[in-house]
């Protein structure tokens, strides 16, 4: 959690008033408690986030603790893989402990609340205790079994320990109340019989505990202050009191629970259940398959710690739940990887360019620098030959005056090296272009305004490059009474395609990370090899999908109106209208308004940009969104020229922060 936040959360005032209230800060102490029953997702990430980053913030201890009550699900792979997850993150634990270190006081105090009356085992059918349990809005009615004798209960739980009953044959219920309101303190399971071996324990036991009878009396154990949990436990708060009133020694910490909103992602799914059955039904490769919500999904893909966290901190803690898109944590990762990623040259679908008038057997190596955003990260050389590769997509043989690539009679720059001009092309036998025959000029000083990537075809190095789009076709998959989830499944969220890229990428170790330029930020895959590099595309420099992204019908109905007005104004004018009132947004809305100028920017050109260059010192926040366009700008080629230059110059001498970082960044 950063420092430098603006107000507390509700949970920070929370234990605030407790620590106003006399409780010592030393008393302090947090957990993460996740079930080793599959890999964490990027909803566990909030979880990990508000515990570590409070004992960050607190410098409080806080556990790892695995709720391992189930071993039908659980296996020591899931334990291995929350660890590395939490590790990557950046967080350390104090202690790393499991519920399954309590099995035996949980059971001594099992019995002691038999002997109290308080806990009963009961032997009805499932069937018969659901109907018994009444509804919402009408009161259960008491068992047949609920008033046995002591004793009995005793020797029937010892008999349930030693393995002498079939699974479902009899369960421990807590005594409390069958016509309380809260359903769930109608009798709660506390243990059942699975004869399954444990990760840990093995065949130790053949009863295991129920969640609520386990969590909050290792939470007492612990002596954890604040137990934080997401919302759909609140109702569970009146049954974790209840336990822990049985047990709880006066002298000692009392925990306390706490519920926040839990996070939800648009186009994703957060069950391990359903994230599991995409692994067993093959649609992904494994839990680590790139386009998973996992963590370890979401790190073989190229996201970055940083981008986690700063993402987690943005979305921040809030009482209701709601869905946050996705295109959030896309930006945290892009605005991320743009200051740290390697700069480097890929085609990844390439046509041949000759230049006729270079020499055949002549190679030059140019500079070019490694990330204009990092003066420490140097510069490279790069090789030029007489047959380049470039993207296909950055050629036509007739164009208009708005496309600032290459076409025929037209000039370009190729990056850190010459003006090439398109004299004529080859074509196949199908009239598709093979190759493009250009000139050159070593005049670099002259004005162009299109900048291409190219790599040295003698030179380039072939590689699977691997994109990834949505793994699901709806904004929310799993939230449809008549429809499963599956059926929104994306058939084409992995394309795959060979792809060429500069040589310096040779010696690229897995996990390394790097822009290509003008497409996005892409990573080495775990199945890359030294003799076959395989890269995963990370996100593209800009939001592709919000252009794509259907909208509902209702939405259609209700916004037609404000959409034909919006249509009918500029985008610049539109950009102008959201910068107003940019520096006075939240962090979060921030963000959201920046990708949304950024993606307005691909359809202004310069002559409209340019009067905005002499905006008041005063509209900070319409200069901010002059610089965001502008960045647009010259990555798709525009030149630097005097206006630009004394734009610049006066926003980095601003004394607004959010001002000087754009202008950096330019």
């Amino acid at each position: 959690m950063s420092e430098e936040r603006k107000s507390l959360n509700f949970i920070e005032q929370i234990i605030e008033e407790d620590l106003a209230n006399g409780m010592s800060k030393n008393s302090l102490r947090f957990r993460f408690p996740p079930e080793p029953n599959g890999y964490l997702h990027i909803g566990h990430t909030k979880a990990i986030g508000i515990s570590f980053g409070l004992g960050e913030y607190y410098n409080a201890p806080v556990n790892l603790r695995f709720d391992d009550t189930n071993p039908a699900k659980e296996e020591q792979e899931y334990v291995d893989a929350i660890k590395r997850d939490v590790a990557w993150l950046g967080y350390k634990w104090d202690k790393e402990l499991f519920s399954s270190d309590y099995f035996q006081q949980l059971y001594d105090w099992a019995v002691y609340l038999i002997k109290e009356g308080k806990a009963y085992v009961d032997s009805q059918s499932s069937e018969a205790m659901a109907e018994q349990k009444g509804t919402p809005t009408q009161a259960g009615v008491d068992g047949p079994f609920r008033n046995r004798s002591i004793a009995e209960n005793l020797d029937l739980f010892e008999r349930m320990k030693t393995g002498e009953f079939d699974e479902g044959a009899h369960i421990l219920r807590a005594k409390i109340d069958m016509q309380h309101v809260n359903m769930l303190m109608r009798d709660p399971i506390m243990y059942r019989i699975l004869k399954k071996d444990h990760h840990r324990t093995a065949d130790t036991w053949c009863i295991y505990p129920m969640y609520d009878w386990t969590h909050g009396e290792s939470d007492y154990l612990e002596q954890i202050s604040h137990s934080l949990c997401s919302l759909e436990f609140k109702p569970h708060r009146e049954l974790y009191d209840w336990f822990l009133d049985q047990i709880v020694d006066s002298a000692k910490l009392r925990p306390k629970q706490r519920e926040f909103a839990r996070l939800n992602l648009s186009y994703t799914i957060m069950s391990k259940r359903k994230l599991l059955k995409l692994v067993e039904d093959g649609i992904v490769k494994g839990w680590d398959d790139p386009r998973m919500p996992t963590i370890s999904g979401l790190r073989r893909r190229g996201y970055t710690p940083a981008a986690i966290r700063k993402f987690v901190e943005t979305v921040g803690v809030a009482k209701r739940d709601n869905i946050i898109d996705v295109s959030l944590l896309e930006f945290c990762i892009r605005e991320d990887l743009n200051k740290t990623a390697r700069r480097v040259m890929a085609v990844l679908n390439p046509v041949k360019v000759v230049i006729t008038n270079y020499p055949e057997d002549k190679v030059e190596w140019l500079e070019t620098e490694n990330n204009q955003e990092d003066e420490s990260a140097g510069f490279r050389k790069v090789p030029f030959t007489r047959e380049l590769y470039i993207e296909k997509t950055d050629f036509k043989e007739e164009a208009g005056n708005k496309f600032f690539r290459l076409k025929l009679g037209g000039e370009v720059r190729l990056k850190s090296a010459y003006i090439i001009k398109a004299e004529s092309v080859v074509k196949d036998s199908k009239g598709d272009v093979t190759e493009i025959h250009c000139t050159y000029s070593e005049d670099t000083a002259r004005r162009v305004k299109g900048t291409l990537h190219w790599v040295s075809i003698a030179h380039a190095i072939k590689a699977e490059v691997r994109e990834y789009d949505r793994l699901f076709n709806d904004e929310a998959p799993d939230s449809h009474e008549d429809r499963d989830f599956m059926d929104f499944v994306n058939p084409n969220s992995l394309k795959t395609i060979e792809a060429f890229v500069e040589p310096n990428l040779k010696e690229a170790k897995i996990g390394d990370r790097f822009q290509f330029q003008r497409l996005g930020y892409f990573n080495v895959d775990n199945d890359s090899l030294a003799d076959k590099l395989v890269f995963n595309k990370t996100v593209g420099l800009r939001d592709s999908w919000a252009k794509q992204k259907p909208k509902q019908p209702q939405q259609v109905k209700q916004n037609n109106n404000q959409n034909q007005q919006k249509s009918q104004r500029k985008p610049i004018d539109v950009i102008q209208q959201l910068g107003k009132k940019y520096i006075n947004l939240p962090e979060a809305k921030q963000l959201k308004v920046k990708s949304e100028i950024l993606e307005l920017a691909k359809n202004v050109n310069y002559e409209e940009l340019q009067p905005l260059f002499n905006t008041a010192v005063k509209k900070v926040g319409t200069r901010i969104a002059v610089a965001l366009v502008l960045g647009v700008l010259l990555e798709n080629g525009q030149a630097k020229n005097d206006e630009i230059n004394t734009f610049i110059s006066k926003a980095l001498d601003d004394k607004n922060e959010l001002l000087v970082v754009e202008a950096q960044a330019l």
